[in-house]
């Protein structure tokens, strides 16, 4: 592998066997001639997911597998990742193939481009012509507007899992259970620039969704209001220059 690595792909996993080799297949398509690492974190499934991706780096050498002793949720399954991660880049997506991965390059550019403006540190997808039940379409539009209107950083879909980020800025980030939902909000609260861009959705290969509306539902309120009161307590030195 060269030494010199530009994008990590960090991919969280948990009982998705029947999705987890494929997706690394499409992500190595995805990205073929790049100077690129996928990271697969299993957070402790309990199905073949981590035996079917050690059989799949036989034929892929960019793919790394990053194993939980114990599971501990998709925020830190991803922190995990970015943690392993060797790039200055680093993209997600969800580990159930529904994002697409021929959407990280049009991410990694937007993100990377010559005109960028200053401080921008994250690309975030917003799903086109989602590929979900009406009932989890309907609790997203609904969460989405509420967390809107009340931390205002224009995230219209804080549920998509593609998007890419400088590594660094997410280490600033603090580290919460569910925090990859508010990432826009904690990028912005740190001082940084978030943009967003359109991407595919597909229906979900095999296995089921982790998430229930009522589950979701629990969690965000509690999240939510924290991620206010963390925004409410920052202070703004404008950056800090050496002397």
């Amino acid at each position: 592998m060269a030494e010199t690595i530009e994008l990590s792909v960090v991919v969280p996993v948990y009982n998705e066997a029947g999705n987890a080799a494929a997706l690394a297949r499409e992500i190595a398509q995805a990205l073929d001639g790049r100077s690129y690492e996928m990271i697969f974190v299993d957070d402790a499934s309990r199905d073949d997911t981590r035996a079917e991706l050690a059989a799949a780096r036989a034929t892929l050498p960019t793919l790394r597998i990053v194993g939980h002793r114990r599971n501990a949720g998709q925020s830190q399954a991803i922190r995990s990742g970015v943690l392993a991660a060797r790039a200055p880049l680093v993209g997600t997506l969800d580990g159930d193939g529904q994002n697409d991965p021929a959407d990280l390059p049009r991410l990694a550019a937007r993100l990377s481009r010559a005109d960028a403006p200053h401080g921008l540190a994250m690309v975030s997808g917003v799903r086109l012509k989602r590929q979900d039940s009406s009932a989890k379409r309907w609790a997203s539009q609904v969460a989405n507007g509420v967390r809107q209107r009340l931390l205002g950083d224009g995230a219209v879909d804080s549920g998509c899992g593609a998007k890419v980020f400088r590594r660094d800025a997410f280490l600033l980030l603090p580290y919460f259970d569910h925090m990859h939902r508010y990432m826009p909000a904690l990028m912005q609260r740190e001082g940084y620039g978030v943009e967003y861009l359109d991407v595919n959705h597909r229906p979900r290969g095999a296995g089921r969704s982790k998430y229930t509306n009522l589950g979701r539902l629990a969690a965000a309120a509690t999240d939510l209001f924290g991620v206010m009161w963390l925004r409410s307590r920052r202070r703004d030195p404008e950056w800090a220059d050496e002397l």
